[in-house]
């Protein structure tokens, strides 16, 4: 099974330019991945949870998809949980998807060579979730959460813009994370003097 993704372009045999016809490539070892990314490679493992699982690809507004497709299923795990799980279980998803989220994407830049590649929306998810936090199960909730993430999202006050400096998957997800956190902030602004009822 191929377990890197090539972010380059291919001739139309479906060998990569280079190659010989005919001499199967090498098969990558675990320990390759660098390697992989520097060929123009990326694992299959990390550009999947770039993507989303391919959410990344889709158009227009890639983004938009990622935080959208987020608060659907977080919507339908929350039902799923006891309420006195929801907050805990969103704070330790939202920190999962961050700290894999900066991996994969840090992988995916170097397999891409691009700083920050439009596809990669493991961003937005982990932003989209912070933003959730002890967010009542509504749909008015729901939807002021997603616009208000794409808004600081888009929007970028300090330091969301700022950490965009950051290093590789870093600078690719900590944005949206503080991007997560204004919306947030709001939010439970918005909820304390009783604007989402």
């Amino acid at each position: 099974m191929k377990d890197t993704w090539d972010l380059g372009n291919s001739v139309e045999d479906g060998t990569k330019p280079g190659s010989s016809a005919g001499v199967p490539p090498a098969v990558p070892s675990a320990s390759s991945g660098q390697a992989a990314e520097a060929s123009g490679q990326t694992p299959l493992r990390a550009a999947l949870i770039a993507t989303f699982f391919g959410i990344g690809r889709m158009r227009p507004g890639p983004g938009s998809w990622a935080s959208a497709v987020t608060v659907l299923l977080w919507a339908a795990l929350a039902y799923a949980l006891a309420p006195s799980l929801r907050t805990p279980v969103t704070v330790a998803l939202a920190a999962l998807v961050t700290l894999i989220g900066i991996r994969a994407s840090t992988q995916v830049a170097r397999g891409s060579g691009t700083k920050d590649p439009q596809f990669v929306v493991i961003d937005e998810v982990a932003g989209q979730l912070v933003a959730l936090i002890g967010v009542p199960l509504a749909w008015k909730s729901f939807l002021a959460g997603f616009i208000l993430f794409r808004v600081f999202d888009i929007v970028k006050p300090p330091p969301v813009r700022q950490l965009e400096a950051l290093p590789e998957g870093a600078g690719i997800v900590l944005d949206d994370v503080a991007a997560g956190l204004y919306a947030l902030g709001f939010m439970h602004l918005f909820l304390h003097f009783g604007l989402l009822k």
